[in-house]
Parts: structure tokens; C-alpha cells; sequence
């Protein structure tokens, strides 16, 4: 049912594409200009100085929202973005729609998710309802450029702006660990470029450690907590389906973790993943019911 609604979908683009003068002889950006109803992601492109990128070989998968769905973001924001001075902002705004490579409407419906150009993953949930990708529901599909794809949404998709430390204590069930982070002096170094990929234990799963906190806690035994935490941190972004298909990663402590899979879920060690693919700026949180504790050398 999913697959036939987006390939329905897919023919009514192809129907609508001499209507709105796509042509496959066109790359991406003339084809959004010529369409005439991509004005303000035109406009936001040439600001952000991604025209040449667009126009370049690719090939791209570009989910485009319309006018109309600027026109959706609270007043004043679009002009805002295009002020030189939030120029990165808006980048990354813009690379958020953008994958690598021509993934057609029959590719989409077949992932949970894409990484876009600015590094975020964009969830894709597919129904017999069609398909929303990051909370934009999807248009029209497939229609086809020179150097890639383009399908039309209905919002703007806003990449996530909080840090790794900021995105946990927004969450508010991660109090414990922020606590640790600062103990051990981490808060920085997690909150900076990364990108970074976390497997965060809840505070329910460090009240599962007992006394040990508050013993972890202490000045003199820093460098034991500092090991436990680096113990749940991965250099890069490595999203759910990846971590799985790896199914070992190593640590910033340096000891290596185990990724598996059975009829109860998912799991790092002996801890089982809650919940997957939260979004940060510079990384990616992964939820998981207990404190990973890494190997005694």
C-alpha cells in the first residue's frame, strides 16, 4: 500500500512535469527556477553561495520546499536567514535538504532515514498516509534533472542547532550524566565540533550503579569517571543502521564496544538501546537502559 501510494505520486510528477517546464536536460537550480514556485530557495541558494555546488555534476537528491513552505516559518525569518551575516546558518538550512547521489521515490520508501550534505540525518516515514520526511510531507516526486532529483515538500526542514550537552538537558532524563560530564571536566570537549556519536544513559540507568555515583563523583577518582564516560562516546556520526551493520565500534577510552541485535532489541554491550537517532549539531545521541562500564585492563 505504502509503495503504491509514492509510485502513484511518482507518475503524477512525471504527468505535471511539462506543465511546470521541468526538463531532464536541466540541472537542479535551472529547473527550480524555471519551475517558477522555488523563488525564495533560489534566492536563499544564491546567498549562501551554493549555486555552482547545485549546478555542479552531483548527482543530488534535493527535497525542495516551495514558497509557500518559507512562507510557513514565522515572519521575518526568511529575511533574516538571507542577511549575510547568518550566511552559515542558512547553509546548513540548505544542505539539510541535499543528499548524495539520485535516490528516486522507490529508493525513499525503502529507508528509515538519509544523511544530508550538512552531516544530519533526515527521517523518512513512509504510510499509506505518503511520505514525511523530517516533518515535511512530500509532494511531488522524481522529478528528474542532469545532475540528480528533486522532490517537492511542504515545509522547510530546520536542521538541529543544540549541542550534544544542550540536547540532553533539554531531553531532561539525562541529569546524572550532564552531572558527570561536568565532573569530569567534558562538557567542553562534548560540546564542541565533533561531530561526536553518544550512547547516553538515562538517570535511571545510573541509579542502577547504586552509591557508585556519588563515589565516581569525587575529585580523586576523575580520571576513573572520565574513562566510564569516554567509554560511551564514538568519534563521527554513526547512526542506528550503521552501528548495527558494523557491529563493533571503538571508543574515545579506547576500548571497543559491541553492537547486537535479537528478538528483544538492540544492544551495546549488555545495555539496550531505548531510543535512536536523536539529532545534535555536532553528533548524534543514541539512548540506552544502563551505564556501559568498559573492561578492566
Amino acid at each position: 500500500m505504502v509503495k503504491s501510494k509514492l509510485f502513484g505520486l511518482a507518475l503524477s510528477a512525471v504527468a505535471g512535469l511539462s506543465s511546470f517546464g521541468f526538463s531532464a536536460d536541466k540541472d537542479i537550480v535551472d529547473t527550480a527556477v524555471g519551475a517558477g514556485k522555488f523563488k525564495t530557495l533560489a534566492a536563499a541558494l544564491g546567498a549562501a553561495g551554493l549555486v555552482d555546488t547545485m549546478k555542479g555534476p552531483g548527482p543530488f537528491t534535493v527535497f525542495a520546499p516551495t514558497d509557500d513552505a518559507f512562507a510557513k516559518l514565522p515572519k521575518g525569518t526568511v529575511d533574516e536567514l538571507l542577511k549575510p551575516e547568518n550566511k552559515g546558518k542558512l547553509t546548513a538550512i540548505l544542505t539539510h535538504h541535499v543528499v548524495k547521489g539520485k535516490v528516486m521515490a522507490g529508493d525513499v520508501v525503502k529507508v528509515k532515514g538519509a544523511v544530508a550534505l550538512d552531516g544530519q540525518r533526515i527521517d523518512v516515514d513512509a504510510s499509506s498516509k505518503g511520505v514525511v520526511v523530517d516533518g515535511a510531507k512530500v509532494a511531488t516526486t522524481d522529478i528528474v534533472c542532469s545532475n540528480g532529483v528533486i522532490h517537492i515538500i511542504d515545509a522547510v526542514m530546520i536542521p538541529a542547532t543544540d549541542n550534544i550537552p544542550a540536547v540532553a538537558d533539554k531531553a531532561g532524563s539525562f541529569k546524572t550524566l550532564l552531572t558527570a560530564v561536568k565532573a569530569a571536566g567534558l562538557v567542553e570537549t562534548l560540546s564542541g565540533e565533533g561531530p561526536f556519536t553518544v550512547f547516553a544513559p538515562t538517570d535511571e540507568a545510573f541509579a542502577k550503579l547504586g552509591t557508585t555515583v556519588a563515589d565516581l563523583l569525587k575529585p580523586e577518582n576523575k580520571e576513573k569517571l572520565t574513562a566510564i564516560l569516554t567509554y560511551h562516546v564514538v568519534k563521527g556520526r554513526v547512526y542506528s543502521e550503521d552501528a548495527v551493520a558494523a557491529k563493533a565500534a571503538t571508543t574515545v577510552q579506547g576500548g571497543s564496544i559491541k553492537i547486537s541485535t535479537n528478538a528483544k532489541g538492540a544492544f551495546v554491550n549488555e545495555s539496550k538501546l531505548v531510543k535512536t537517532d536523536i539529532d545534535a549539531s555536532n553528533g548524534v545521541i543514541h539512548v540506552i537502559d544502563a551505564v556501559l562500564l568498559p573492561p578492566a585492563k
